[in-house]
This record gives C-alpha cells, sequence and structure tokens, in this order.
C-alpha cells in the first residue's frame, strides 16, 4: 500500500533498530577512491551498505515496492532484482536504470562489464545493456533438461559466462556470439554454488550434495574433491593473503576450512550462525571472513590465532525472531531492552550500533550450556514472554528479571555484565514440582531497584531480594488471587502494590506490610496493567477491548477509552503522563490524551503492533511487530513542530502509515498537499473576545499601560543631572518623527516668496488628531477608532494627548465628556479591561479639579463608577469561588 498524506499527527516514522541482513548472500565492494571494502546487505525492499572496517551503517537505499529477491554489485553501480524487475542503484541510494522484460520472478543477477544478466524462475536468461536498459540477448532453457541454479563470469575468459543447473550439468556460453561453447557432464548432483578460484582457469562448484569440486574448465580436469557431511554448500570462498584456504558453508550453520595444498580439512566453525550460511566472503589480501545468514547476523572472522580456525572478529547482531516485548532501559533513552522468540536478551543503542548489547539465552545451568553448545543444549530456557527493569542498583547487582514461557522460574539479569544474573526466583510451596503447570505471568522491579514482584498463573504474588534472591513474602494469607495474575506493579516509593488478575479485581496492596486496602471489581478480566509512577495513574487493559484508568490514590477508576477491536497487546504511558498510547491486534496505534479524556490521534500499520514504549525523554516512540525482526522508533513531532491535538471525531477513519525506512519517496504534490493540511490544523484565529460576558484583556506589553501614573515620577527621576554636551565631530542624521514606529521627518519644500513670519494665532490651539477623532466618534457613539489610536501610541504620547483634553490647553469640555463616554463603552464592552482602568486612572489625576466643577463631566464619572463598581464586584465573586475551591482542595482529606 502506498503512504498516505493523512498518517498521524503526533508520530512520523524515524528509523528501524535491530536489521542487519536476510537469507541473501551479500555483496562486498572496493572504493578506490576511498581505498576501503564496503558490505552490501538486503533487509527487506531496501539495503544497507557498512564500512567493513567498523561495521558501522553507510547508508541506506531508497525502498522499492517489493521485497528484494537478488543482490549483486559491479564497481559502479548496485542491482537488486523485485518481482520481475532488475534495478540499479547510484551512490548506494538511488534508483538510476530500471530493466523490464521478464514475465517470471528474477532469482539470479550477474554483472557483466558493461552488460547484466539475469536469469528468472521461466529459465529465461536476458543480457542487458546497463546505460541503455536496451535488451542486448535472450536465451530460453528447458526446465526438464537445464534448469539455471548457479551463474558466474569465469576470470579472464572475455563474453563468457559459466551456468550451473539443478541437473548437474555446467554449460559455458559466449554471449557476444550466442554460442554454446562447452557442456560439463557433473558429478550426478545439482550445483548451488560458483565460485572463482584465485588461479586462472580454476572454478570451483558447491553440488546439493555436499560436494565441492575444484575444476579447471579450460581442461575440463576435476583438482580435487571435499565432502561436507552437513548438506548442500550454502557459499565458497578462497582467501587471498597467502594462505591457499577455502571455506565452504552449510545449512546448519557449520563453516568448515580446507587447506588446498595439504587437501584437507584444518578445521571446523561449529555455528557461526543458527541458521543456514547464506553469504561468505574472504576480504582480498586480508585474514578476514564475512559470513551472513538469515538469522539477522553479520560476522566477521579474523584467522590470527594458531590451528587455522578463525575467532569473532566483530559483529551486528539481531533478533533471529520477532521480538516479543520492548521496553526503553534507563531514563537517557539511548537503549532499548528487546526479547524475542529466540529466547536472547538484547540492547539495542539508539545512538549508535557499536553500542548493542546482547545478554545472551538464558539457560538452566549455564556451565552445562556452554559445554554442550548451542544446538545441542537442553538447558536452556523458553522465550522470555515480559520483564522488567531499573537502573538505580544495576552497578551492583542484578537490574532485571524476567519471566519465560510456561515456565515458574523468573531468571534475573545483569546489564553491566551483559549476561544471565546470579538469581533464578522460584517459591519453596511448589517444591521444584515441574509438573503442577504453573508459570510465572507478570514481573515488576521497585524504582530503588531492592526487590522484584513476581505473579504466577495460580494466582500468587510474591516479593524477592533482588541483591539475594532471598523470598521476602507473598500478598494474601493463602493467595493473592483465584485466577491467573495478569499484571503486578509497584509504586514510586514502595508504598503499594497493585496486583490484577482474571478473576476480574484489582486489588491494592500495603508493600511492607501485604495488607490488602482496597478491591475494585471490573466488568471484564483484565489483559495487561500499566503504572505511571510519577502520577499515579494505573492503565488497565481488558478482555473487552476497552482501557480503564485508575487513580491509585483514590483507588477509583477516573477515565475510559474504547475503540479497539482487537486484543490490546501494549500500553505506554507518555513521561509526562498526559498521553496513554496503546496498540492492538487490529493493526492500530492510538493516542489517548488523559486530562481531556479525548482521542488525539490514530493510525494504521500493515503488521500488528505486539509491543511499544516510550521514550523517557518522550522524543520517540519504539515498536515491535508482528513477523518482523526489527524495532522501529517514530519521531514525536510535537517536540519539533506545532500539533493540533484537537479530539478525533468518532467517525473517524485511520489511515496505514508505513513502518519507518520502507516508505517510498512522496511526490512533491503530496507534500505540498500535506503541508497545507497540516497549516490548517494549526493556524487559529482566536476572536478578541470569547464571549460578551467575560472580561478581556489588551494583548499589550505592560510597559505600554501599567506606569501610566507614575509617569511624571519616573520623569524626573530619570531627568540627566548636565545637559548633553555636542559631540566634536557630530555624524549626520536624518531627523525623525518621535513615535512607537520610526519615520523620517520630510520637509515640506516651501516658497521662500509665500511663507509668513507672522505666527497665527490659531496655530497655538490646534487641536490634536485624538481630539479630532474623539469628536467624531462622539457623533456616532462608537469609539474603536479612538481606542485604537491609543493603543498605538506609548506612555509618553499618551500622557500628552490626555494632558491636551484640557480647555486651557487646547482640548474642550465635550472632548472630555467624549473621553469618559469612550471609557464607559470600554467598561460595557467588557474589552480591553486594563486598559481601561490605566487611562481612568491618569484622566483622573490630571483633571480631577475641572470634573469637580463641571456638571457634565461629574454625571459621566458618575456612571462610569456605577459600571466599574458592579465589574469588580462580578470578578471578586469568582475570585473568592476559585479560593474557596482551591483551599478546599488543598486541604480536604480524599
Amino acid at each position: 500500500m502506498s503512504c498516505n498524506t493523512k498518517g498521524s499527527v503526533l508520530f512520523s516514522g524515524f528509523r528501524a533498530l535491530g536489521l542487519y541482513c536476510n537469507h541473501l548472500p551479500h555483496v562486498v565492494r572496493y572504493h578506490k577512491r576511498h581505498r576501503k571494502f564496503y558490505l552490501v546487505t538486503a533487509v527487506g525492499k531496501s539495503f544497507h551498505t557498512y564500512n567493513v572496517n567498523k561495521l558501522g551503517i553507510v547508508a541506506v537505499s531508497n525502498a522499492l515496492p517489493e521485497d528484494i529477491s537478488c543482490l549483486v554489485a559491479d564497481r559502479m553501480l548496485v542491482f537488486a532484482s523485485h518481482g520481475n524487475l532488475v534495478k540499479a542503484f547510484a551512490r548506494s541510494k538511488e534508483v538510476v536504470h530500471t530493466y523490464k522484460g521478464h514475465n517470471a520472478e528474477v532469482h539470479l543477477v550477474q554483472p557483466f562489464g558493461d552488460h547484466m544478466i539475469s536469469i528468472d524462475k521461466d529459465n529465461v536468461l536476458l543480457v542487458w545493456d546497463v546505460q541503455s536498459e536496451e535488451e542486448y540477448l535472450q536465451l530460453n532453457f528447458d526446465k526438464t533438461v537445464f534448469t539455471i541454479s548457479a551463474v558466474m563470469h569465469p576470470s579472464t575468459y572475455l563474453n563468457k559466462i559459466l551456468l550451473g543447473s539443478q541437473q548437474g550439468v555446467l554449460q559455458l556460453w559466449n554471449v557476444k556470439s550466442n554460442k554454446l561453447l562447452y557442456t560439463f557432464p557433473g558429478w550426478g548432483s545439482g550445483v548451488t554454488v560458483l565460485e572463482q578460484a584465485p588461479a586462472v582457469d580454476v572454478v570451483a562448484v558447491g553440488l546439493v550434495s555436499g560436494q565441492i569440486v575444484l575444476h579447471n574448465i579450460k581442461y575440463n580436469e576435476t583438482l580435487m574433491k571435499f565432502q561436507q557431511d552437513w548438506g548442500p554448500i550454502t557459499a565458497i570462498s578462497f582467501r587471498t593473503d597467502g594462505h591457499p584456504m577455502m571455506a565452504a558453508g552449510s545449512p546448519v550453520g557449520h563453516v568448515g576450512l580446507w587447506d588446498l595444498e595439504e587437501k584437507k580439512l584444518i578445521a571446523q566453525m561449529r555455528d557461526c550462525h543458527s541458521t543456514a550460511v547464506a553469504g561468505m566472503t574472504f576480504v582480498h589480501g586480508e585474514p578476514l571472513l564475512i559470513t551472513n545468514g538469515a538469522d539477522n547476523a553479520i560476522r566477521i572472522w579474523i584467522f590470527d590465532v594458531p590451528g587455522g580456525a578463525g575467532r569473532l572478529f566483530k559483529c551486528r547482531v539481531g533478533h533471529s525472531a520477532p521480538p516479543t516485548k520492548i521496553r526503553y532501559h534507563g531514563q537517557n533513552a539511548h537503549q532499548i531492552l528487546s526479547a524475542g522468540q529466540d529466547g536472547t536478551l538484547q540492547s539495542f543503542s539508539t545512538v549508535h550500533e557499536s553500542f548493542n548489547k546482547s545478554l545472551g539465552h538464558g539457560s538452566i545451568n549455564k556451565k552445562k550450556s556452554k559445554k554442550k553448545g548451542l544446538r545441542f543444549d537442553t538447558m536452556k530456557l523458553p522465550p522470555i514472554t515480559t520483564f522488567a527493569s531499573e537502573t538505580a542498583r544495576q552497578s551492583d547487582w542484578d537490574g532485571i528479571i524476567a519471566c519465560h514461557r510456561g515456565f515458574l522460574i523468573a531468571t534475573t539479569w545483569n546489564y553491566q555484565k551483559t549476561s544471565m544474573g546470579a538469581h533464578k526466583l522460584e517459591p519453596e510451596r511448589f517444591n521444584k514440582n515441574r509438573a503442577l503447570n504453573v508459570h510465572a505471568t507478570a514481573v515488576d522491579v521497585t524504582s530503588c531497584g531492592n526487590f522484584a514482584v513476581v505473579g504466577l498463573s495460580s494466582g500468587h504474588v510474591d516479593v524477592y531480594n533482588l541483591q539475594s534472591g532471598i523470598h521476602r513474602g507473598c500478598y494474601g494469607s493463602e493467595k493473592a488471587h483465584d485466577g491467573p495474575i495478569r499484571g503486578v506493579a509497584v509504586d514510586g516509593l514502595n508504598q503499594l502494590t497493585v496486583t490484577a488478575a482474571g478473576d476480574n479485581l484489582i486489588k491494592f496492596w500495603k508493600f511492607k506490610s501485604k495488607e490488602l486496602l482496597h478491591t475494585t471489581k471490573l466488568e471484564s478480566a483484565p489483559s495487561t496493567i500499566l503504572l505511571h509512577r510519577d502520577s499515579g495513574m494505573l492503565a488497565v487493559a481488558s478482555d473487552d477491548f476497552i482501557i480503564s484508568i485508575l487513580d491509585i490514590e483514590t483507588r477509583k477508576i477516573v477515565r475510559k477509552f474504547s475503540g479497539h477491536q482487537r486484543q490490546i497487546t501494549d500500553m505506554a504511558f507518555s513521561p509526562d503522563g498526559r498521553w496513554l498510547i496503546t496498540a492492538s491486534m487490529d493493526c492500530s496505534i492510538r493516542t489517548w490524551d488523559l486530562p481531556s479524556g479525548c482521542l488525539i490521534d490514530c493510525f494504521l500499520l500493515n503488521s500488528a503492533a505486539v509491543s511499544i514504549t516510550m521514550s523517557p525523554t518522550g522524543d520517540s516512540l519504539a515498536s515491535s511487530h508482528v513477523d518482523d525482526l526489527g524495532i522501529y522508533l517514530w519521531s514525536n513531532n510535537t517536540l519539533y513542530s506545532l500539533v493540533s491535538l484537537r479530539p478525533l471525531p468518532t467517525d473517524y477513519e485511520p489511515t496505514i502509515q508505513m513502518l519507518p525506512g520502507t516508505c517510498p519517496e512522496q511526490d512533491v504534490n503530496d507534500v505540498e498537499v500535506q503541508e497545507e493540511i497540516s497549516e490548517e490544523m494549526i493556524e487559529y484565529d482566536s476572536p478578541e473576545q470569547l464571549g460578551e460576558q467575560l472580561v478581556t484583556l489588551s494583548l499589550l506589553p505592560e510597559s505600554r499601560w501599567k506606569n501610566l501614573i507614575n509617569l511624571d515620577i519616573i520623569k524626573q527621576r530619570n531627568k540627566p543631572k548636565e545637559p548633553p554636551k555636542v559631540p566634536k565631530s557630530a555624524p549626520f542624521f536624518i531627523p525623525t518623527v518621535a513615535g512607537l514606529v520610526p519615520q523620517f521627518a520630510v520637509p515640506e519644500k516651501q516658497g521662500t516668496e509665500d511663507q509668513s513670519k507672522v505666527m497665527a494665532l490659531g496655530m497655538l490651539t490646534q487641536k490634536s488628531k485624538f481630539c479630532r477623532q474623539l469628536q467624531d466618534d462622539l457623533s456616532i457613539d462608537n469609539y474603536k477608532a479612538s481606542i485604537q489610536l491609543l493603543k498605538e501610541m506609548g506612555p509618553s504620547r499618551i500622557d500628552t494627548e490626555l494632558r491636551e483634553l484640557a480647555p486651557e490647553l487646547g482640548g474642550s469640555l465635550e472632548v472630555m465628556q467624549a473621553f469618559l463616554r469612550m471609557i464607559a463603552s470600554m467598561q460595557s464592552t467588557k474589552r480591553d479591561f486594563e486598559l481601561a482602568q490605566a487611562y481612568l486612572a491618569l484622566f483622573l489625576k490630571l483633571h480631577l479639579k475641572a470634573i469637580a466643577t463641571e456638571p457634565r463631566l461629574l454625571t459621566e464619572t458618575t456612571k462610569v463608577s456605577e459600571q466599574l463598581e458592579e465589574t469588580w464586584l462580578h470578578m471578586q465573586t469568582l475570585f473568592n469561588q476559585s479560593m474557596c475551591l482551591l483551599g478546599y482542595m488543598k486541604s480536604a482529606v480524599l
């Protein structure tokens, strides 16, 4: 499916962790300018490029519409096939050529100088011109006689290719003349691998029977044969640093090392991979062997020890089976702990892959497991179903506790030592009887890191000391619940323990005395619980797909959310406790806003999320999915841009969002549409007044009105002690007009002839713009223009304007009356409340004597006073109500 322009409002795909390779062989390239070797591996719909020196990821290609079926490379380009298409990538990122012509899925590709050879499952071979993308040659083979299974270009053989078949026959073709040069009868077994030996004319042939044949194709002579007992040969490589050694891979993960001079097996590297060895390459001129397999692991082996075998030098290892539980570890959001169906517990770094850690596979007895080896280990534990971790005392003792599928014992793990811990927590009440079918179902670690709480399927809840592993008690006289425990949680101060079970009950216990405090009955059995320790909010997901939020202080349900259509798999709180993010088997991830109780974000995925976790810093959300080996990070958009958190409507239909790293590039038009949509959501024009009954303040800063009444005192205090001195060489300045917005004073040109030297008397009593505007507004009884003029003035200008309202300074009683009516209109509309108070205070200070002697002004002032008293009485009532409610909330015992 294609990406939708809507998707999630809160989260956008960032990157994937823990994906390194799949079942396709890797490719090693040499960059002449960098003088470095690079490793290319296929991962789903894209491929990754690593530098061999540090195994650090260098580039990730753009995604293809389908999974890559074959991956090869030459000096300049990387060729990847999907479906019946072959595409060429430049700079390890973008597609530059597309080759169309096959009618079936392409499964073999071979670079061939300026040409490229591709073979599909219909047994059709096409030769392409790389630059023009034109088909140069087509060869059709009969499947019953010659089914192509391998292809190679023998070194120094111009225009020739060697084809291997499932029937065991080999054919040498000249693709320029379209001629079959020679047919090799084979060795009675299907060909799986063809590899060029360091010697000219010599080719290594790997067979289904496990036989490796070194054959001289020039003289049609078999030089030597080797036999491996591990099944078909999956990969062959030759060492080129002076040692005559050949390495061969097998389907069981073993690698055999053969000495070509002495013609014997010199070493076995067992369990290099837990699955078949997909690709194997000796780095040219160096004692390094690179292997990869379908177990999502890349390993580099170095041959620097006696005995011929290599030791592990560097590796990038992910889960070989999908993760079942992921959680951020620590408060810096740099590490994610992940438990997988492969039985391992791993730590993936969000900063750099070199900080990844593997804590290994759980085992009942580690010493016996090491002796028996990984494949024959009968002591290993089942996969981890859930775990809890705490970093408070992890440097002193184990800080991780986990429970395993169908297993009674809860195991501890040490993050610092990256290994399984020292204790196996098992209650003594069962006398180590494994036939009771009782297993651990839920765990939690206290915030201090000293205690672990373990819930069992029998309804028992036990407390252990993590330092010593000693049992420290259990909850309930016999057992805590009558049903299997679905979740346990301890608050941040070790005061309360919350347990949830299949008997539809949530129980609150005193952590230390184990005393039952409260029981809450639910309508449906809880499936999982999650406690946000800072806010004391407990999220409970029920089997009826409803999420309930309980306050552990009041023990009451404060919120209920419904909307999921399938089982809720996991939940995560945001660090501030405002959001609850839930994942479900209906392939949706929903975000609920706890204060408003609304759904604010929802999006769908192609595969359901089985586990989610929010980073402690709130910058990203991590998720793991059904049948997917990766851990996917989603960026929190609210940290980087303005996001509208409007509640979603009840009929909202979520759209599918692609996983990070798998979304194709969007069209420019789609991006523009998305930006327009987001801008529409972000921009919100607030009205000047939300309601006519509400007292509304202006948006002006305090400096424009707060000190109006004390302006004369401020001017007196700031009066300079000495007159300013003229500088010796004063620069030229263009005169400006006083005001908030600087304006240049451009003198008008006047003729000297018309200019009179006698000053007119009217110029001394000229009224200001504000006075004239007040007179105009008085006639229409609308003072919006006058108010706007005052808002644009500074404090000194306002002081001057109000002084000039007096008759002796050019004003009039009519203008003063208009000013008081303007204040009355501001009081009646309840807008610009603080400005009205400041302007009125200054007016009364300047003209109090005039108001007292003039009846008209006195009448207007009385009306303003009555309005002001009424408004303040209303506001005082609201203040008293709020203070009373606040005092009750602070002092009442709830």
